[in-house]
C-alpha cells in the first residue's frame, strides 16, 4: 500500500486502453491513488507540465516525479511496490514479457488502428484484405505463445495487462465494423483467455463502461463515412 508520505496520481481519461493498463496494475498492487481526469481535446496545464515531450496520457506521478508511457509506468510500479509482482523474477522470462508487450503495441495495436482507419475506404478491398491478414498473423503469434490460463501463468501478469486492448477494445472494433478478428473459431486459446481476463475481479473494476466507449467508436466510425 502507498504510505501517508507518498502521493500517487494518475492523469488519464475514460476509454483509454493505456490508462486502463495502469489502473489494473495499481489495483493488483493495492495502491491508493488520485485519478485526474483529462480532456484530450483540451489538454490541461498539468498534463503539459508532467509530459511536455509527448503531451499524452497516461501520466503517473509518484511524489511529484512524473512517468509517461504505459509499459514504462507498469515496470516502475512493479519495481516500486513489490507485492503481487506482475513481471517474472527470472531474467529470461522478464525479457520475454517485455518482448511480447512491445509486440502488442507495435504490431497488434498498430495493425488494428490501421485496419480501423482503412475499413471505411470502400474502394480499396486489396488494402483492407492485406490489413486483415496481417492482423490475423499477429494474433496467431499470441495464440501460439499462450501456454497457460494467462500469459503470466495462473495469475495475470505484465503481458496480460498489456493485452487489455485485445480483450476489451478489439471486440468493440468488431462490433462497430462487422470485422471478425478475435473469435473462438479463429483463435480459441486467445478468445478463452480474453473471457477469463475480462471476468477477473480486479480487471472488471478497472474496465471503462462499455456502452459509452462503443458509442464513441461508433460515432467516429460513422463520421468517416460521412466525410467521404
Amino acid at each position: 500500500m502507498a504510505t501517508n508520505q507518498e502521493e500517487v496520481k494518475l492523469l488519464g481519461a475514460m476509454g483509454s486502453a493505456f490508462v486502463c493498463r495502469v489502473q489494473i496494475a495499481l489495483k493488483l498492487k493495492g495502491i491508493e491513488y488520485k485519478f485526474v481526469q483529462e480532456n484530450i481535446a483540451n489538454k490541461s496545464d498539468l498534463l503539459l507540465k508532467y509530459n511536455p515531450v509527448y503531451k499524452k496520457i497516461p501520466v503517473f506521478v509518484h511524489n511529484e516525479k512524473p512517468i509517461s508511457e504505459s509499459l514504462v509506468i507498469l515496470e516502475y510500479i512493479d519495481d516500486t511496490w513489490k507485492q503481487n509482482p506482475i513481471l517474472p523474477s527470472e531474467p529470461y522470462q522478464r525479457a520475454l514479457a517485455r518482448f511480447w508487450s512491445k509486440f502488442i503495441d507495435e504490431k497488434v495495436k498498430m495493425l488494428s488502428f490501421k485496419l480501423w482507419s482503412s475499413v471505411h475506404v470502400v474502394d480499396d478491398d486489396k488494402e483492407r484484405a492485406k490489413n486483415v491478414a496481417e492482423t490475423f498473423e499477429a494474433l496467431q503469434f499470441l495464440e501460439n505463445e499462450l501456454k497457460e490460463k494467462f500469459f503470466g501463468g495462473e495469475e495475470i501478469g505484465f503481458v496480460d495487462i498489456a493485452a487489455v486492448f485485445i480483450a476489451f477494445w478489439i471486440p468493440l472494433i468488431q462490433d462497430v465494423t462487422g470485422l471478425q478478428l478475435l473469435t473462438a473459431e479463429k483463435f480459441p486459446k486467445l478468445y478463452q483467455w480474453s473471457q477469463k481476463f475480462l471476468n477477473h475481479p480486479i480487471v472488471e473494476q478497472c474496465l471503462p463502461p462499455r456502452d459509452p466507449v462503443f458509442s464513441y467508436f461508433k460515432a467516429h466510425y460513422d463520421s468517416l463515412f460521412l466525410s467521404k
